[in-house]
């Protein structure tokens, strides 16, 4: 994967760390940027490539796990990869609980690190094309008119044509006409597809009431 489609991001306040941690991964063809703290990094604006945080446990003010904390809303696509001088067994758990995706204790091989920044970037463009996808999903929802919208919610919760009709006070032909611009709008080629989309909406698919 070239420099110009992903990036690593190094954390840690031992500069002696973060200057060899740059040289190795520059040398394997990546971009890579490096931060002293936890702060600094934030202050970064989050981009929009595949990537990953290699990240120290102890750092001075917001730690490295309340770091992990601290983002883990906003950017689910990029895994962290932790890095500990210390065989620090409840850290260890609580990392990878918290979803890291690597503990690995200093001083570490090489090749074990960049066989692991190499999975986080691949996991992370997957989830940049997850996220893509659930946002323009969510977009057709929004552009559907807000009778269509009450259609594709109760089809995809089960309930058939006549029940919305009744539900919706509108005829089974109106109920059909609405399913068919729902289908057409949502880009759904089977209901099936228009089922998955409504779970992904978070729409319930078990409330037939």
């Amino acid at each position: 994967m070239s420099q110009q489609t992903s990036i690593v991001f190094i954390v840690d306040d031992d500069i002696s760390v973060r200057e060899s941690l740059e040289a190795l991964i520059r040398h394997e063809g990546l971009n890579v940027e490096a931060f002293e703290s936890a702060e600094a990094f934030l202050a970064r604006p989050r981009p929009v490539i595949p990537g990953c945080l290699i990240l120290d446990v102890f750092l001075p003010q917001l730690s490295g796990l309340d770091l992990q904390q601290h983002i883990a809303a906003d950017r689910t696509s990029m895994p962290i990869i932790f890095l500990t001088g210390h065989g620090d067994v409840p850290s260890t758990v609580r990392a990878m609980k918290a979803g890291a995706a690597e503990f690995l204790t200093k001083p570490f091989d090489d090749e074990v690190l960049l066989a692991a920044i190499r999975n986080a970037i691949a996991r992370s463009g997957v989830a940049l094309d997850e996220e893509a996808e659930l946002r323009a999903l969510r977009e057709r929802f929004v552009s559907l008119s807000r009778r269509e919208r009450e259609v594709m919610t109760l089809v995809v919760r089960g309930l058939l044509n006549k029940q919305v009709g009744g539900k919706l006070g509108i005829t089974e032909i109106t109920v059909k006409a609405h399913r068919g611009r729902v289908m057409e709008k949502m880009h759904a080629k089977t209901f099936a597809d228009l089922v998955n989309m409504g779970l992904r909406l978070s729409i319930a698919p078990d409330a037939r009431t």
